[in-house]
């Protein structure tokens, strides 16, 4: 299929898309601007770090709690609506945050925030792409929802340094405010309404092994960059019993997938599992380079906090340029060729990091986050579309819930991964250039990281191949 004969995206798709969009830049932003804002929270609460750490361990935490009960609560309420309910609970969690009075409280306010994240994430997916009757344009719509990810590290850090800089903390929650109450009044004019599907049954069992399965697994990899590494009591033990929950869940939603939390069965589909091992094991070469290069240019070139986030804005700029491109491809070459050309692309740009020092050019490391950035938008888009080819439209929201959650894993797995080998390399160092030897050694591990994602990218589908019923559906919709 050429890009020329690729059929149009529908026009409410796209509407519903744009839509969406708006609400999770508030998620978006609140992400990016709480990792400059850690130092200054604990200062003036203070507390030390690792209490008001957990403003962002507890958010993480509620919401990989949340994803997997997306499925149900859509069947219950309808997509819109429920939409309509995450949204409202992130905007009041925001503006509690900003009346925190005290660590607890914005710890306490921070958990509900990231209910309400955790149910707007895979919605934003879903709620687009069940508008595309057949699959048809998944890359180009793909290209739209994934825009508020490419924003945030452009806008997010600045945002966040300006209000850091010159006026109290608790704006940084404000800023979260218009999005959401645009976002609201757009979702209520522009999103097509999708009544609920009967009154299906809550798998309680599903909930409750999934939900500590999760907390486990992302909490003890979240302590893995402290001191100790993988050998801490607080990183086995609940990441051990979170795997031993996390595949009982995934038993027990096989044996009664008429009331499954989650359809884990459409892992026996090509496209929904070649998508989901994509998206885990490129965590160590997304997520995981994403730890390194901000201590990087603080350990390595002396910047501070705000200013190592300000030098990651040339990534963002990379990513948001190729979007368009990426998902224009994707629909026409099919998502294996994209995603491979992004992470070569990627794997290449990280190796002038595994080579540079304290006196590297600036401008030379600037153009180099550029095209890494762009290597990774062209990775996120095919990758993420190619899970959607041939599901029906109530098997959409459980593809979006596994691959958001093997996203969020993989991630948390490759930045542990790299946390250790980060630790060990730079232990004992003497000086700026032992520091910046292991770091080195840190961005040669995360360009094999790539390279082994690159041979898992040769499982994706290679190329868009709608069904005849598909192609039906597609037009009778078109038709009508």
């Amino acid at each position: 299929m050429s890009e020329a004969s690729a059929p149009a995206v529908p026009r409410r798709a796209i509407v519903t898309a744009l839509v969406l969009m708006v609400g999770g830049l508030a998620v978006i932003f609140d992400s990016t601007i709480m990792s400059i804002a850690l130092k200054t929270l604990a200062v003036d609460l203070d507390v030390p770090i690792g209490t008001i750490q957990w403003v962002t361990t507890a958010y993480l935490l509620a919401l990989g709690v949340a994803i997997p009960a997306v499925g149900w609560a859509q069947a219950r309420i309808g997509g819109k609506r429920l939409w309509m309910i995450a949204l409202t609970i992130f905007l009041v969690a925001s503006i509690a945050c900003s009346l925190a009075w005290d660590a607890p409280s914005l710890i306490a306010f921070r958990v509900v925030q990231g209910v309400g994240g955790g149910l707007m994430m895979p919605l934003m997916a879903t709620l687009a792409i069940q508008q595309v009757p057949g699959g048809a344009g998944l890359g180009r719509l793909m290209a739209t929802v994934s825009l508020p990810a490419a924003l945030g590290p452009i806008l997010g850090p600045t945002i966040g340094g300006l209000i850091l800089n010159l006026l109290d903390w608790r704006w940084i929650f404000w800023v979260n405010v218009p999005f959401c109450l645009v976002g609201l009044l757009l979702a209520w004019r522009l999103i097509p309404a999708d009544p609920p599907r009967g009154r299906p049954v809550l798998d309680w069992l599903g909930l409750v092994l999934v939900s500590p399965g999760l907390v486990g697994v992302l909490f003890g990899l979240s302590n893995v960059s402290r001191d100790g590494g993988f050998a801490r009591l607080d990183v086995w033990p609940p990441a051990a019993a979170g795997v031993v929950f996390l595949a009982l869940f995934v038993l027990v939603q096989l044996r009664r997938p008429a009331t499954a939390l989650v359809d884990v069965g459409l892992l026996a589909r090509r496209p929904v599992a070649s998508s989901t091992a994509v998206l885990f094991l490129s965590g160590a070469s997304l997520y995981g380079a994403m730890l390194l290069l901000p201590l990087f240019f603080q350990l390595v070139r002396g910047a501070d906090a705000l200013t190592a986030a300000l030098l990651l804005i040339p990534q963002g700029v990379g990513a948001l340029l190729s979007r368009t491109l990426a998902g224009r491809l994707t629909d026409a070459i099919g998502a294996r060729l994209v995603a491979i050309a992004g992470f070569v692309v990627m794997g290449a740009a990280t190796v002038p990091f595994a080579l540079a020092h304290a006196a590297t050019n600036d401008w030379w490391l600037a153009a180099v986050l550029v095209v890494r950035g762009f290597g990774m938008g062209a990775v996120m888009i095919p990758v993420m579309s190619v899970a959607y080819l041939g599901l029906e439209r109530e098997q959409v929201p459980h593809a979006s819930i596994v691959t958001r959650l093997a996203q969020q894993i993989g991630g948390a797995f490759g930045t542990a991964v790299l946390a250790v080998i980060l630790d060990a390399s730079t232990r004992g160092a003497h000086g700026i250039a032992d520091v910046a030897s292991g770091f080195d050694t840190a961005f040669w591990w995360a360009v094999g990281f790539t390279v082994v994602a690159i041979g898992v990218c040769l499982t994706l589908p290679s190329r868009p191949r709608p069904t005849a019923a598909a192609e039906a559906k597609r037009a009778a919709v078109g038709a009508a």
